[in-house]
């Protein structure tokens, strides 16, 4: 008889077909098989030697059909409904960016700043999509008060659900504006992981990514900056005078994004790199301190 291990062979072999590397695909086929079980990762690894779960038939008409929507490169995070993120399980659907481990570093960037915890910071998430942001912030801050928005009523709808699925509701207000246009603060603290993504880099872009994330929470425009010269006058005159806007960069883009905050009227204190050394956040602070 088949154990799951001799399945996780068989189905990983098929996601690499599909264009996954081999280590990520033993790992997709795990998850996804965990998530149709209902299972936890203790519970998976006590078992992996056993036979298939369940009647003849019954373990196969649970899975395959997931594994043939992964290998049609569809997300993970898609496929299971979540993704976790600063420790928190997040909704995720295709209106969403499926939230990234390099932006728990504007989480971790935010809560070095606002000190003391418990003091009743003002906080805007611009471009908040999932929500994750202003979720995390809010479970670390209990009394913050958060202004999230989005263009996409449909992100805002994730949002809000992630936001009541880790009781924070009531210290996040979610708008459905551009950039803060009429919530203009003052804010102590500003954090945005805005489109930044350039144009020509379309093609380039993982099928997971280009098939099935939305372009409006991806592209910034010929070079990917647009947003950002949209976003950094408005932060200047939206932060309180010494306050700090934490913002995720793209690939490139430090030295462009340094020059377009002096412009803006902002000083640039720190680009901190991710974990690949890439530099990945930029931190800024009003210059009229």
């Amino acid at each position: 008889m088949a154990t799951l291990r001799d399945w996780v062979s068989v189905a990983s072999r098929r996601l690499v077909q599909a264009g996954i590397q081999p280590r990520d695909a033993a790992f997709d086929v795990e998850v996804l098989a965990r998530h149709a079980l209902g299972w936890t990762r203790a519970q998976w690894l006590s078992r992996v030697r056993d036979e298939l779960p369940g009647a003849p038939g019954h373990f196969s008409a649970l899975v395959d059909p997931l594994i043939e929507r992964r290998y049609r490169r569809e997300p993970v995070a898609h496929i299971t409904g979540v993704r976790e993120f600063w420790g928190l399980d997040m909704t995720v659907t295709a209106d969403v960016l499926s939230p990234r481990p390099e932006t728990e570093l504007l989480v971790e960037i935010a809560l070095s700043k606002l000190l003391p915890r418990s003091a009743p910071w003002a906080i805007a998430d611009v471009g908040t999509g999932s929500g994750c942001l202003a979720v995390a912030l809010a479970r670390e801050l209990p009394q913050a008060r958060l202004t999230a928005t989005d263009l996409s009523a449909a992100a805002l709808t994730v949002a809000e659900r992630n936001a009541q699925r880790h009781g924070v509701q009531a210290s996040i207000a979610f708008r459905e504006t551009r950039f803060l246009d009429g919530f203009p603060g003052p804010y102590d603290l500003i954090v945005s992981n805005p489109p930044y993504i350039p144009e020509h880099a379309r093609t380039t872009l993982a099928p997971e990514v280009a098939r099935y994330e939305p372009a409006v929470a991806l592209f910034g425009g010929k070079d990917g900056l647009d947003p950002v010269r949209a976003l950094l006058p408005i932060a200047a005159v939206s932060l309180r005078p010494g306050g700090w806007l934490v913002m995720e960069i793209g690939v490139g883009h430090s030295e462009e994004v340094r020059q377009l905050a002096s412009e803006a009227l902002l000083s640039v204190e720190e680009i901190r790199p991710d974990l690949k050394g890439i530099p990945r956040a930029v931190v800024m602070r009003h210059a009229t301190e």
